[in-house]
């Protein structure tokens, strides 16, 4: 190999650990790991543009952060913490996504994922070399209506990603669904649930509706909220946050 190509390599290998992906750092919470002590790194930038998300700061903006000093911060936080968040924007989109969260499984610790479900080759990387340990997954609306939502033609991609975690029975996972009025109803949530059961997901739908008043990437009009009375009484598959 030439020696100029091989300085080359070893320059971009090393410097990975330079690039500003991160938005910021909440540095604890014990709410978004059940059961776990955690951080969560915002990552900058997301590939949908959801109106209802409430992060547009982080969607649009710049990394503030970089791998590195990520590490720097994790190594004071051994036997402190017992996971990390990794949360956005969307964190599948970045560039060395796996080479930063095998170095944090190389520290020890538990790696949580939030993803939209539009990567799913970059998924099953992660899945394929067991550096995930939990993962929650967005289901935007039902497939007529999912590309307007998430102004992005990404509905087959979530539903391979799906088939993956599915199919994985090696980790916990979750769908979750954020609900506006004026972009889903009862009958579309009955059509994502069918959706799930077709694809041999067995577990709950976890909801949240959305909150009136917060800064979105558009501005919406006021969402009536739903509840459990609008579905049947013995729907189980539902559960509200």
């Amino acid at each position: 190999m030439n020696t100029n190509n091989a300085l080359i390599l070893e320059n971009v290998k090393a410097n990975w650990q330079d690039k500003k992906a991160i938005h910021s750092l909440t540095p604890f919470t014990l709410l978004d790991y059940p059961d776990k002590t955690a951080c969560i790194l915002w990552f900058a930038g997301c590939n949908m543009k959801c109106d209802y998300c409430y992060n547009p700061e982080i969607v649009f903006g710049k990394g503030q952060l970089s791998f590195s000093e990520i590490f720097s911060f994790l190594k004071t936080r051994r036997n402190l913490l017992d996971a990390v968040v990794l949360s956005g924007g969307e964190c599948l989109i970045h560039q060395n996504i796996i080479p930063f969260v095998t170095t944090i499984k190389e520290m020890g610790f538990l790696v949580k994922m939030d993803t939209n479900g539009s990567k799913p080759k970059v998924l099953y990387s992660l899945l394929n070399q067991n550096l995930i340990d939990y993962v929650a997954m967005d289901f935007k609306g039902p497939k007529v209506k999912f590309e307007k939502i998430a102004h992005l033609d990404a509905y087959s991609s979530f539903k391979e990603c799906l088939k993956l975690l599915v199919d994985s029975n090696s980790i916990p996972f979750e769908i979750r669904t954020t609900y506006h009025s004026s972009l889903l109803n009862p009958d579309d949530i009955m059509m994502m649930l069918d959706d799930l059961c077709d694809s041999g997901y067995t577990n709950s739908l976890y909801i949240q509706n959305y909150r009136n008043y917060q800064d979105t990437i558009k501005p919406l009009p006021d969402s009536s909220a739903l509840h459990p009375k609008d579905f049947s009484p013995n729907m189980t598959k539902i559960i509200f946050r």
